[in-house]
């Protein structure tokens, strides 16, 4: 499915037809292009336009703090048709999204690529950002796993990995004094490694684990998936899945008499889900999603470390800037992540510009001053105030960056380390927090 070169831009041509029409709103000339892929179509388009908005805030907010010495920075967004579904329309979907974000790459001509959400289709290019050397941050919560290092093309992950999700989720069952757990697990990388790491961790900290159950997307009921995850009577049952989907199951489990209790998984923190499932079907079950309260607004508190009281000013002061600029609409959590992606690209290549480094920066360039810049010995800068962060990136001081999600520090390998987690609930059909727990389970990696 992949093309290259001549064969690629033949084989786009009607996408391409479709994505730069003439209404497409004009790009500054000479500037600093990021590439996005996003779902604005398909089973996740209510998701596309907030991350948008999100990063398309990042870009007014570093060109006011003087861009690349001048030179602006631009976001040219298209549509990765979320193909999250299986079946033929997604496959169908798929490929619109995959011709997508190759015309990044090969028409465009992107140096720096954001997103996708889609696991598999930030896969099928792997190969094409090694070849052409680019950067791809990955701020998507199913982001593929950065887990071996590379000479050519630079990833970077943002949100939390699935070992972070399954530390918390298994770490919150042991809190409840559960025995055994198991999970129904949609049959997609993403959340097959979320339910391998939350049963491995959860049987590392002294739990039994039963026999889970897998799914395919898109299957006309999931009755009898029900009935065999729910057969084996366990404590808890990981829910692993795309709130569009997920959303079936819990109205089919409702429908079978609610059997059993839930534990809900980051992807179903999601207005999607609670649209589309009988009201105070989920009220009072539990789930995980990435803290949003940095690192320093968190203490380790309890007998065993096992909880953490967390502030919450720096999220609540973002959220009240995207309301600003968007007519009082709130960023959803992966939106914050999505801001920082732009705003981490941009501070590496205004550090690197100062650093006499040519530009475009290749991708393993740009990955490696990144990492450099938010190496726990820097100072912090945060995304409250950008332009002094960028008058003394330009002076040559090396920064790390406080963001709308997190204060960033990097692994060998580029993935952003987490060590807290949010706990939430369902409380009248609508979410609440909890607080936020330790990630401790780092020693059985």
């Amino acid at each position: 499915m992949r093309r290259t070169g001549t064969g690629l831009i033949m084989g786009l041509a009607s996408v391409l037809s479709a994505s730069c029409s003439e209404s497409a709103p004009a790009h500054p000339e000479g500037a600093v292009v990021l590439g996005a892929l996003l779902p604005f179509s398909g089973s996740e388009s209510a998701v596309g336009r907030n991350l948008e908005q999100a990063m398309l805030l990042a870009v007014d907010d570093v060109n006011a703090a003087g861009g690349l010495d001048g030179t602006p920075f631009d976001l040219r967004s298209r549509d990765s048709h979320s193909s999250f579904l299986q079946g033929r329309d997604s496959d169908e979907r798929f490929e619109r999204g995959l011709y997508e974000i190759l015309a990044l790459l090969y028409k465009d001509e992107v140096d720096y690529l954001i997103g996708p959400e889609e696991n598999d289709i930030a896969r099928e290019i792997a190969q094409d950002v090694k070849a052409l050397d680019v950067f791809h941050m990955l701020p998507g919560y199913a982001a593929p796993s950065i887990a071996r290092s590379e000479t050519r093309g630079g990833w970077m992950r943002l949100a939390p990995t699935p070992f972070d999700v399954g530390c918390a989720l298994a770490q919150l069952a042991v809190r409840d004094k559960v025995d055994s757990v198991n999970s129904l697990a949609a049959r997609d990388d993403h959340h097959a490694n979320v339910s391998s790491e939350f049963t491995t961790q959860f049987v590392a900290l002294g739990g039994r684990v039963l026999p889970s159950v897998t799914f395919t997307p898109g299957e006309p009921t999931y009755a009898t998936k029900i009935k065999s995850a729910f057969g084996s009577d366990a404590g808890r049952t990981l829910l692993a899945a795309y709130p569009a989907t997920a959303s079936t199951i819990v109205t089919e489990w409702t429908v079978s008499g609610r059997p059993g209790t839930w534990l809900l998984g980051p992807a179903l923190r999601s207005e999607v889900l609670l649209a589309n499932i009988p009201t105070g079907s989920l009220d009072t079950y539990l789930g995980i999603s990435p803290s949003l309260s940095l690192r320093s607004e968190c203490r380790v508190t309890g007998e065993a470390q096992e909880a953490a009281d967390c502030t919450t000013e720096n999220a609540a002061a973002f959220i009240g800037h995207f309301a600003s600029r968007w007519d009082g609409e709130a960023p959803l959590p992966a939106a914050h992540f999505y801001y920082d992606g732009v705003v981490l690209i941009a501070m590496g290549l205004v550090y690197a510009q100062a650093m006499g480094m040519e530009l475009p920066l290749p991708g393993h360039e740009l990955k490696r001053v990144i990492r450099e810049l938010n190496s726990p010995d820097n100072e912090i800068a945060s995304w409250r105030d950008l332009k002094s962060a960028m008058e003394r990136l330009r002076a040559g001081t090396r920064l790390r960056y406080a963001g709308a999600a997190a204060e960033y520090e990097f692994d060998g390998y580029g993935a952003n380390l987490h060590y807290f987690m949010e706990r939430w609930t369902i409380d009248r059909h609508a979410f609440a927090d909890l607080g936020s727990i330790p990630v401790t389970c780092r020693g059985l990696r």
